[in-house]
């Protein structure tokens, strides 16, 4: 079977690459095209993924629509020569409109539900379209839905083992309090007038003032005075460290569920709310939301009370909860890529939806 795999987000890459291995092991020939965007090029190169590159970064909204459309473009005329049988992405937006014009099967993956321009130029061109059981949204008929999040594509226990060697790379001592903070750059289009911290020198200042230890990650430059507790590791070892934090807080939802999932909690200081964030916090209570226009404030409070009563034994076992009621993802990939078209089932298993705080 020929796949045609899109990347354009490092994320992406962290959700395809054990999919992208496991495919190619059964013998299936796996297509990777990419985007320049952010670090999307250099992961791929780092993980020894075979791909090429289709079109550069955009510097704002405006020139993103032309990116997109120098992409797909593009893409075409690779599916056209390369004949594939499955299209697939995250998103999807090229995939699924590319699938349709070369009779592929597109598989959609998705778990954001205010991307308006997810949901009207790539839901009804896609075959397949599988998002998370807590998604707030019906897609139709086409939807399958499996209890998980993209992040335990690349972070379930079956796929990945956390490297202590990180706390040495960071400078870091055992007992050190870790505090990761995650700075977010606003520009993709479903951030347009939404927003987190009101001052991240604020955030940081008192974090220290509760005795942490805070280690920037930001997808923007830093004031001068706080690049030096900017991360500066390998950006493939970013779970490791998130695994040995004492807690996340920071304006990125996928940052927040990767340590989630891992057993640290997170603070998700976001204007904007989401299914699998909500469910985080209501069913397994390892992510906490601040929402609203106090947010700020909030969430550093919630942040000083758990840097006081860490309770590592708590989160542990919520994230045994959590493990136990979710599946591999990486399992849904490879399964919704080799089932045959008109296979929409969904995955068994699936978790009562009536949430319980642990």
């Amino acid at each position: 079977m020929n796949v045609v795999t899109t990347i354009q987000h490092p994320g992406h890459v962290h959700f395809f690459k054990n999919a992208i291995s496991v495919l190619s092991e059964r013998g299936h020939d796996v297509h990777v095209f990419a985007r320049e965007n952010e670090m999307t090029v250099d992961l791929l190169d780092r993980y020894g993924i075979d791909h090429e590159v289709l079109a550069g970064r955009s510097d704002s909204l405006l020139s993103l629509a032309a990116v997109q459309a120098t992409y797909e473009t593009r893409l075409l005329r690779r599916a056209r020569r390369i004949d594939p049988d499955v299209i697939t992405a995250i998103g999807g937006v090229a995939a699924a409109h590319v699938a349709s014009a070369v009779g592929a099967r597109s598989v959609v993956f998705y778990d954001t539900e205010h991307a308006t321009i997810i949901k009207t130029l790539a839901y009804p061109f896609a075959d397949t379209v599988c998002t998370p059981a807590c998604y707030r949204g019906d897609v139709g008929d086409k939807q399958v839905r499996y209890p998980g999040y993209h992040e335990l594509a690349y972070l379930h226990p079956d796929r990945f083992t956390p490297d202590a060697d990180v706390l040495e790379a960071v400078d870091a001592d055992p007992d050190d309090r870790l505090v990761v903070v995650r700075v977010s750059s606003w520009d993709s289009s479903h951030d347009v007038g939404q927003g987190g911290f009101d001052d991240v020198h604020d955030a940081v200042d008192r974090l220290e003032a509760a005795g942490a230890r805070v280690l920037l990650t930001s997808e923007v430059a830093l004031p001068d005075d706080l690049e030096s507790r900017r991360i500066s590791i390998a950006p493939e070892r970013i779970h490791d460290l998130l695994y040995h934090a004492d807690l996340v807080i920071g304006e990125g939802a996928t940052t927040a569920t990767e340590s989630a999932v891992l057993g640290t909690p997170a603070v998700y200081v976001n204007s904007l709310s989401l299914g699998y964030t909500e469910e985080l916090e209501e069913r397994y209570g390892l992510l906490f939301n601040f929402n609203g226009e106090d947010r700020h404030e909030a969430s550093l409070r919630k942040a000083a009370s758990i840097l006081r009563d860490p309770n590592d034994e708590r989160w542990a076992r919520r994230r045994e909860t959590l493990l136990e009621e979710t599946v591999d993802v990486t399992d849904v990939v490879v399964d919704k890529i080799e089932s045959p078209p008109g296979d929409r089932t969904s995955q068994p298993g699936e978790p009562d939806a009536t949430p319980t705080r642990p």
